[in-house]
């Protein structure tokens, strides 16, 4: 005898809620690495900002840096950026390669830009 009423058995449940949960859990994984990824760029693009500034006071400076290392730090966005700077002259006279290096927090990559200056 055959029941007329039809609907799932509790195996056919518990193997749904089983699916559904692991693809639940796969987005709130996701979301995770979406929001670590987001500060990584607003840190990123903030350290480029920085590391640009600090070109431009060199570049703009009419006393050329002088060869060798410098370091020091910095305050933008409310954040705290410790920057280091290589000076080093290249094959022409005229001009020096420089090296800027800005880290803003712990663990992230640093921003790292090169330009070259003219000597006046």
């Amino acid at each position: 005898m055959r029941s007329t009423q039809q609907g799932f058995t509790l195996l056919e449940m518990l193997v749904a809620l089983a699916v559904f949960s692991l693809a639940a859990l796969a987005l709130v994984r996701l979301q995770g690495v979406t929001l670590r990824t987001a500060a990584d760029l607003d840190s990123k693009a903030l350290g480029q900002i920085v590391a640009r500034n600090l070109m431009v006071d060199v570049q703009s400076d009419p006393v050329p840096p002088s060869v060798g290392d410098e370091a020091g730090d910095v305050e933008n966005g409310g954040r705290r950026w410790h920057w280091s700077r290589t000076v080093k002259p290249t094959d022409d006279q005229r001009l020096l390669q420089v090296d800027l290096t800005v880290d803003g927090q712990p663990g992230a990559s640093p921003v790292v830009l090169s330009f070259v200056r003219v000597v006046e």
